[in-house]
């Protein structure tokens, strides 16, 4: 539900919540107007002053329960960032965590710092190329949390990012190969799991990294496409020479399975054996899952995956 409720309709429920009404024309969005006003008839318009909008019995009891503790993480983020977080601004859900991202990742990633589109593609997956482009208010933010004035015209020749979201009683490691995970960390850190991203593809930066730091089990979360599953073989292959394993984390069912021409999804099953993936990288249940997809010609989107939910439910947390 607060995918569909952007930051200035936030500042309005919250106003609701605070004080019993709002000024704030929150009934332009399509979940305010149809769900919390319509449906469950929780905001009404003030007799006589249709253009304020009251909280009616059992709304600060839904917000708390709903929105309340999401408000405050990212209104505190804001504060400690530095942004304007007014109610002209148009940021959604996935806009609000990847600004947090930046903002706590912002020394790694001004290491290697890329274009602006190769930047774009990355940081706001599925969006494109041209997502910040054609949002200067978020194109701004983001500079402003970058501390630059501009992107770089050309891409370094060897952009190696490894981002770390520590936890201070880890108890397994899981690298994922997308960054959906990443920008809500509060979630892994409360079941004691460090989260890790080394830029899909870029495997490199694993390579560096010492026997004695791998003292913990370790976990790959990824997309259950060709381009996802050979990546995790290359981080299995590079495990191995430190004779340290890695569990591949699995969907628990293939339900949520997309086809491969999804928009914004360019990796294709080969015309091969098993994609020509090496077959002995996964379990024989990870074998028939991938078979299934195949042969339906379909994927599975790491974002799309519960990764708390899965690691209970294969045992490896509780």
């Amino acid at each position: 539900m607060r995918k569909n409720v952007e930051w200035k309709y936030l500042i309005g429920l919250n106003q609701l919540y605070e004080k019993d009404k709002t000024h704030l024309k929150i009934g332009n969005n399509s979940f305010v107007k149809q769900v919390l006003m319509k449906q469950k008839k929780l905001i009404k318009p003030k007799m006589g002053n249709p253009k304020i909008l009251e909280a009616k019995y059992g709304f600060k009891e839904y917000y708390e329960k709903e929105f309340l503790d999401y408000f405050e993480y990212y209104s505190n983020f804001f504060q400690k960032a530095g942004l304007e977080s007014n109610a002209h601004k148009t940021y959604n859900e996935d806009d609000l965590k990847s600004l947090a991202f930046i903002f706590y990742q912002k020394d790694e990633l001004k290491k290697n710092l890329t274009t602006e589109y190769t930047f774009s593609a990355r940081v706001f997956k599925g969006k494109g190329a041209k997502y910040l482009t054609n949002r200067p208010s978020l194109r701004n933010a983001v500079l402003q949390l970058l501390e630059i004035d501009e992107f770089p015209e050309k891409d370094p020749k060897n952009a190696q990012w490894r981002f770390v979201v520590d936890c201070e009683n880890s108890k397994m490691i899981v690298i994922c190969e997308n960054l959906a995970c990443l920008k809500v960390p509060y979630e892994y850190k409360q079941n004691n799991i460090e989260l890790w991203h080394v830029g899909g593809n870029n495997t490199n930066p694993l390579k560096a990294i010492p026997s004695t730091k791998l003292k913990l089990p370790l976990f790959y979360f990824c997309d259950w496409d060709h381009h996802g599953l050979s990546i995790f073989s290359r981080v299995k292959s590079i495990f191995q020479e430190k004779d340290k394993s890695i569990t591949l984390i699995e969907p628990i069912s293939l339900s949520e399975a997309l086809p491969v021409d999804s928009p914004h999804h360019y990796s294709k099953w080969r015309k091969k054996e098993f994609s020509g993936l090496k077959k002995d990288d996964f379990s024989e249940q990870q074998q028939n899952k991938i078979c299934s997809l195949i042969n339906d010609n379909n994927w599975v989107e790491e974002e799309s995956m519960d990764l708390l939910s899965s690691l209970r439910k294969f045992g490896f947390i509780q």
